[in-house]
């Protein structure tokens, strides 16, 4: 089975989309600023709705595109030890640069006096702390949203034996690894999001079962607008009791997570005619740019913000922080691609253009929209 130009440009199009929507989910605030404290009315709601419901949909619906294009050429074609190698150019190798080189320069940074209580105390952190800051052993890295990474490349690590799994028994392993992304009390234990697990599984599953990913494409808008509902829905009831969230917001949380994926990929089948979302499938490696680059600019911002500005003005930093973001997101990559081009093949894997191939990653956003003093240092089972 191969991906026909279709599929391939709608997977394209939901990698920018939702990698795009990654940038809301992090957009930094502290607890003065907090949308659980109502100062801001429906702003704060439509902050609730954006970063806590809506786009987080973008894990589960990335880590299946992972899945499924990893097998769409049948488990009997997959190279194991070709894919291995090929990962650690496309995945590990920019993990690693990114990763670390914000590492030093948060070092650097804390040295001089400045960035404290956004980031870890780099020079006085134990050597796990550090561990998982540098490399995601068992907890985030610095480049938050780079976790997303490092679960990829376990479920990579052990895609052979998922296939067979869901080759064998597709109804108990998908079964068990739901339960695993819906109840927040389960941990899987190797992966950091265990929404990621399941959805790189049923990926798999996806490409084994030659299931039709066109099938529901006429009920594209209702499904998108039922999405959107529930999303909704959620954000009200987020709204009203957050931070702090009870045990069955968490569950539907991480279900509309996961079903959601479902349903805003076949709203794709709408977007995809239009000439915004046509462009948007065009763009390359501009949505895996935006996934390494967004965070450390975002707290880079708010670090400037907070020096300076009344917090009584955060919807006004709220709105430049996505403005600037996504401005210098696509300055810089441009300016890399020209002007760097051995540099930015290396920082983007070597994602010069957009046509998925086989076992092409699909590269997606983090959980939490934490205050950027948060810790991140503890698993989470959040999907």
């Amino acid at each position: 089975m191969t991906v026909d130009q279709n599929i391939s440009s709608r997977i394209n199009l939901m990698r920018m989309l939702l990698i795009a929507g990654i940038v809301f989910v992090h957009i930094p605030y502290n607890r003065e600023v907090s949308p659980f404290q109502h100062d801001h009315g429906l702003f704060d709601w439509l902050r609730v709705f954006l970063g806590e419901s809506l786009f987080r949909v973008g894990v589960p619906c990335l880590s299946a595109i992972s899945g499924y294009l990893l097998f769409q050429r049948g488990i009997e074609r997959f190279e194991y030890s070709r894919v291995i190698r090929s990962k650690g150019r496309t995945v590990l190798l920019p993990f690693l640069l990114w990763n670390l080189g914000l590492l030093a320069l948060v070092f650097v940074v804390q040295k001089m006096g400045a960035g404290i209580g956004y980031f870890p105390r780099l020079n006085h952190a134990t050597l796990p702390l550090l561990m998982d800051q540098a490399l995601a052993i068992d907890g985030f890295p610095v480049n938050l949203p780079l976790y997303f990474l490092r679960d990829l490349l376990i479920c990579i690590l052990i895609a052979p034996v998922l296939a067979l799994l869901v080759r064998r028994l597709p109804a108990i392993t998908l079964g068990v690894l739901f339960a695993f992304a819906v109840f927040p009390e389960l941990d899987a234990g190797i992966v950091l999001k265990n929404s990621i697990l399941f959805s790189f599984t049923f990926g798999i599953f996806l490409a084994l079962y030659r299931v039709d990913l066109k099938r529901f494409d006429d009920w594209a808008l209702p499904l998108g607008a039922l999405v959107t509902l529930s999303a909704a829905l959620l954000a009200q009831g987020l709204y009203l009791t957050g931070p702090d969230y009870p045990d069955v917001l968490l569950m539907l949380r991480n279900m509309l997570s996961i079903f959601g994926a479902g349903g805003l990929w076949f709203l794709s089948a709408a977007l995809i005619r239009t000439p915004v979302g046509l462009s948007l499938s065009r763009t390359g490696s501009l949505s895996f740019w935006t996934f390494c680059a967004h965070y450390p600019l975002l707290i880079g911002l708010w670090m400037v913000w907070n020096r300076f500005a009344d917090p009584d003005l955060y919807p006004v930093f709220y709105t430049l922080a996505v403005l600037v973001t996504f401005a210098a997101i696509i300055v810089s990559h441009r300016l890399a691609r020209h002007w760097a081009p051995g540099i930015y093949g290396v920082l983007t894997g070597h994602r010069v253009r957009a046509k998925p191939g086989p076992g092409s990653p699909a590269f997606g956003p983090p959980e939490l929209s934490l205050p950027a003093s948060a810790t991140r240092n503890k698993r989470s089972t959040n999907a």
